[in-house]
């Protein structure tokens, strides 16, 4: 969005030493945890060559601070995370992404779960700037996925003031809360891509953010479609899940080898889909009793009276459940349960 320019970020005299510069930022908690590169007014400027848009111009004010984000400050923090210059137009989608109202930012910032925001990069962009959606394109190795993903963390403590303990309330948090990025493996998988399905050209280059929970891996070798969707489905239905009390999000990483399996099948995305939503239904009953009267209140309305023996969907519809093709060779997929109360928004990379 769009609001009155405010002034340029102010210039803070700093350590000449690195060391000293390092602690200097972690005192004031502006960094990770991890050292940070520091940002000067050299690098920041050479950052910012990479957009047509106004330092000063604000894309978004950022839950639950509501810190503006201005290009200029989003650069700042992209420096910070140690990010190549060309990557700032990933950064500016992405902050424009998660403050949309349906991502629910303000409760993915201070809930007590260990939800992370997570990017997935899909079009011509991915390949330029070699974000990894092959292998362990969900881990360390590769500075694209590791320097965005840091990038939107610190966007989102700087910026929208999600301090851990304090308005950052996760009980534990998890690893993906330092970086979590990667591409879709568009080159393998058998179906259209995560941001042709969601209404955009094969040619345009886009980000999605999403609120994760966590990452469990699925290791089989099941060479049916049929196996491989029972057990898959078997694997999303857990009582202590925030998707089967709320009606979420949740997301499936098909690795290229089980997206082939499945495709052998003679199964759509849309059919994964559909039958992934209908074998995860969960008996009610194997959920805490404090589980079950929230599920009551919150589902009623969608499912009409809800007992121990209601079997329930994970998501309103077999629509909201995500998946995409990522990963290198072998016999893993991901479940990636959501946050429960936001859903995914991808915005174009101008």
């Amino acid at each position: 969005m769009s609001a009155a320019p405010l002034t340029r970020a102010m210039l803070v005299e700093a350590p000449d030493d690195l060391d000293e510069l390092i602690e200097f930022f972690h005192a004031r908690r502006w960094s990770d945890g991890l050292p940070i590169v520091p940002p000067t007014r050299e690098r920041v400027e050479r950052m910012l060559s990479c957009t047509t848009r106004k330092p000063d111009e604000v894309v978004a004010n950022v839950a639950p601070g509501f810190g503006a984000a201005t290009v200029e400050r989003i650069a700042i923090n992209a420096v910070m995370a140690g990010c190549r210059a060309d990557y700032l137009p990933v950064l500016i989608a992405a902050t424009e992404a998660m403050t949309a109202k349906e991502f629910n930012l303000q409760g993915i910032q201070a809930t007590t779960n260990p939800v992370a925001v997570w990017l997935v990069v899909n079009g011509p962009i991915a390949e330029q700037l070699g974000v990894n959606g092959g292998m362990n394109c969900l881990g360390q190795g590769t500075v694209a996925n590791a320097t965005l993903g840091r990038a939107l963390r610190l966007i989102l403590q700087n910026l929208g003031g999600a301090i851990p303990g304090e308005m950052d309330r996760a009980t534990h948090g998890q690893p993906g809360k330092f970086s979590f990025c990667c591409a879709e493996n568009e080159a393998q998988s058998p179906w259209e891509a995560l941001h042709v399905e969601r209404g955009f050209k094969r040619d345009q280059s886009t980000v999605t953010v999403i609120g994760a929970a966590g990452t469990h891996n699925m290791n089989t070798h099941a060479k049916d479609a049929d196996d491989l969707i029972r057990v898959i489905a078997d694997t999303m239905a857990f009582p202590t899940s925030n998707d089967y009390w709320i009606a979420g999000e949740p997301w499936i990483i098909v690795s290229p080898e089980h997206a082939e399996v499945l495709h052998a099948g003679g199964l759509s995305k849309a059919d994964v889909k559909r039958r992934l939503w209908e074998a995860s239904k969960m008996s009610a009953g194997r959920m805490a009793k404090i589980e079950l009267a929230r599920t009551q209140t919150a589902r009623s309305e969608e499912l009409g009276p809800i007992t121990t023996n209601t079997l329930l969907p994970v998501s309103r519809g077999p629509e909201d459940v995500g998946i995409l093709v990522a990963g290198g060779p072998g016999t893993h997929s991901v479940y990636v349960a959501s946050f429960g109360d936001a859903r995914a928004v991808t915005r174009e990379i101008v």
